[in-house]
């Protein structure tokens, strides 16, 4: 990384009263030992233990959350320091969350949208000319700074996330409907174990547990199997195979899960977990809710989906995600795992020997 051009010319007035360090990649005012320093976002670590009075982050969309939320914010403390975010709206993600928290009316934040037809910097014939060769959700995004606006193969729109957010229902919506709790185990260190409870398009809640063994995790889901009292119980089997033995061990039926096994319609989906995630969209678009939490809009809205070359649905890799820097979609994953199987509604109170019944799709 190169100390920016720009950055350089604009502090050059100040003549010999600064100091351009192109290694450290900053200059130093010497009237008054104030410094503009630039880091990478791509390297977080850098900035661990400094404190500053004020940073400007560019492109905020692209970073991983944990630079605000763990190393910047904390940097500011001492300082009382300030926080400017720039970038180009990408879908929901901190930029958005920032945005959003801006608008929600908290002291000393202040959110603003600069859109291209409105600021006068690009001519309205350059405006045309990019609207002619780019997709509507391209434009919507670059010029228009529309945090709505998704990427052609996004599978799950943010427009979709949000009114699912929104979404209110009545109790006679779900009353009656299948009780089902999706469980995913966390398989690295920066994973999460997660339970996912739903009641037909009632999404009731999701529990977060970190840094937990498999044997206190197993526990937990056992309490909420009580507390819930599901018709079905499905469990990641990727890196659950612990807590699925314990569950078992302590009489509870349940049914383990292998994202990379067949589906239930294995001419259409190449895999479990793409069908599963296919049927999230399609329950959401039938009128499903979901709890107002960050990382789950997030989470929801981040993967594209593709074709393989005999047509089946694939969705995008938890790999690929984690190469865009996407957290693995773990709160997701444990409510894509609460459409499985398709499951009759049993008669109420739970039972430790109980087994679920599947029916046909």
């Amino acid at each position: 990384m190169l100390l920016r051009s720009d950055l350089k010319r604009f502090t050059a007035p100040f003549g010999n009263f600064r100091k351009v360090n192109e290694s450290e990649l900053s200059i130093d005012f010497l009237m008054n030992g104030s410094r503009i320093r630039l880091f990478g976002a791509d390297n977080p670590d850098a900035m661990r233990g400094l404190y500053f009075d004020g940073v400007v982050l560019d492109e905020v969309a692209d970073m991983k959350p944990e630079v605000w939320g763990e190393i910047i914010r904390p940097a500011l403390s001492d300082r009382n320091g300030w926080a400017c975010f720039i970038g180009t709206p990408k879908g929901v993600n901190l930029f958005h969350e920032l945005y959003s928290f801006g608008l929600s009316g908290q002291k000393d934040w202040i959110s603003k949208i600069y859109r291209a037809d409105e600021t006068g910097i690009i001519s309205e014939e350059e405006l045309e000319a990019a609207r002619a060769v780019m997709s509507e959700n391209q434009y919507r995004q670059e010029f228009l700074c529309d945090f709505s606006a998704s990427v052609d193969n996004i599978l799950i729109t943010i427009d979709l996330v949000s009114k699912a957010v929104k979404q209110q229902l009545n109790p006679e919506n779900f009353r009656g409907a299948q009780k089902i709790m999706g469980v995913d185990v966390a398989r690295f260190g920066d994973d999460r174990s997660v339970i996912c409870k739903r009641q037909g398009l009632w999404c009731k809640d999701v529990k977060i547990i970190e840094k937990t063994d498999n044997m206190t995790f197993a526990g937990m889901v056992a309490r909420e199997i009580d507390d819930f009292q599901p018709d079905a119980v499905f469990v990641d089997a990727g890196r659950g195979e612990g807590v699925i033995d314990r569950l078992r061990q302590l009489g509870y039926s349940v049914m383990e899960i292998n994202f990379g096994a067949k589906a239930i319609e294995p001419n259409r989906y190449v895999n479990k977990r793409s069908e599963m995630w296919d049927k999230v969209r399609d329950w959401l678009e039938s009128g499903g809710t979901i709890p107002n939490n960050s990382d789950l809009k997030t989470e929801l809205s981040s993967p594209t989906y593709s074709f393989d070359a005999r047509g089946r649905f694939v969705l995008e890799p938890k790999e690929k995600l984690k190469e865009r820097g996407l957290r693995s979609p773990d709160i997701a994953d444990a409510l894509a795992l609460t459409f499985a199987f398709p499951i009759q509604v049993q008669k109420r109170g739970w039972t430790k020997d109980w087994n679920p019944i599947a029916g046909k799709m």
